[in-house]
């Protein structure tokens, strides 16, 4: 499609890039009728996607002129040491310098940081991919639990659907917050989802940490969140600095005891929320808070929602159909 204003988002893709983030920003950008958008492959061919769909590409990498409004990146799987081909990151350097934006969808903010085009600045990615992307590029400060991260021209995005979230906050950036939002009642999604990608974390998912000391700290935080786990504990039972610890921490999980710490007490209390009718002081005492406002400040730092809201759209005993309600009201 062409854009009278001649907004052009190029999306990059190669073999075993990920259908829906593909399919998702594509169709949240054509809906608005804002954009041109144009698949661009390493060497103009089609594509095969992560399950096998073939793709067609309108353009071959090299072929891209600059500059373009936009260049988007689609994630790709990360299993078994796949790597983006080298002339996929030169490209995206190359396209990416001179483009007036740059944005990423899931693992797609791995090659923008092999391109150093994440050099200093804040990102997100795939809850899978986060110890990887902080662990390769100690220079790029990595959000764990953010949907979308916008640092001056670059916006990134988590995993898969969340390419769905960056498209449409482009779309309220570029053409307005109406039409974004007519966008998303199209689609039936949210606007601004609540929460983060938090709720799709695993404790123990992810690269293993390198060091044995740490594992068994990350072990013992998710088999007991309600036991001190404060700095000086951890480190003592590690036997080692409590800086020495905190650099564990960062270099390969990508966070600060602290967080990591308050992450897993909000999965425990996640947990009983959803699966059960404990009250929230009970649960907070439970996994390690204290108290049900320290838990819910937690919950607010981590997540972006309350522990009552977590319950009333997680808990078993919802009513089917009101997340659905609840895009349209």
């Amino acid at each position: 499609m062409t854009a009278a204003n001649g907004r052009e988002i190029v999306l990059v893709v190669w073999d075993g890039a990920v259908l829906l983030d593909v399919a998702g920003p594509v169709q949240v950008l054509n809906g608005s009728g804002g954009y041109r958008t144009r698949l661009a492959s390493p060497d103009g061919r089609p594509v095969h996607t992560d399950v096998g769909v073939p793709l067609g590409a309108d353009l071959a990498l090299p072929e891209v002129r600059t500059p373009v409004d936009t260049l988007m990146v689609a994630g790709y799987g990360t299993k078994a040491g796949h790597r983006p081909p080298v002339a996929v990151v030169e490209q995206v350097r190359r396209i990416g310098l001179a483009a007036r934006r740059v944005a990423s969808v899931c693992t797609g903010a791995l090659v923008l940081a092999e391109a150093g085009l994440l050099e200093g600045r804040r990102a997100t990615t795939h809850w899978a991919a986060c110890a990887e992307l902080a662990a390769r590029f100690p220079r790029v400060a990595v959000r764990p639990d953010a949907i979308c991260v916008r640092d001056g021209p670059v916006a990134t995005s988590a995993g898969v659907t969340a390419g769905i979230d960056l498209a449409l906050a482009l779309v309220a950036e570029d053409l307005g917050v109406d039409r974004a939002r007519t966008v998303a009642k199209q689609l039936v999604v949210f606007l601004q989802r609540p929460g983060g990608q938090t709720w799709f974390d695993a404790p123990g998912a992810g690269p293993a940490p390198r060091e044995p000391v740490l594992r068994r700290v990350l072990d013992a935080v998710v088999a007991e969140p309600s036991a001190d786990h404060s700095l000086a504990a951890m480190a003592a039972r590690a036997s080692v600095s409590e800086r020495h610890l905190t650099r564990l921490f960062r270099r390969d999980i990508g966070t600060t005891p602290a967080r990591y710490v308050e992450r897993m007490r909000v999965h425990a209390a996640r947990a009983l929320l959803e699966t059960g009718n404990a009250g929230v002081a009970s649960i907070a005492r439970a996994c390690g808070f204290g108290s049900a406002e320290t838990m819910r400040r937690a919950f607010l730092r981590v997540a972006g929602v309350t522990p009552a809201e977590h319950r009333r759209r997680f808990h078993g005993q919802e009513k089917p159909g009101a997340a659905v309600r609840s895009v349209t009201q």
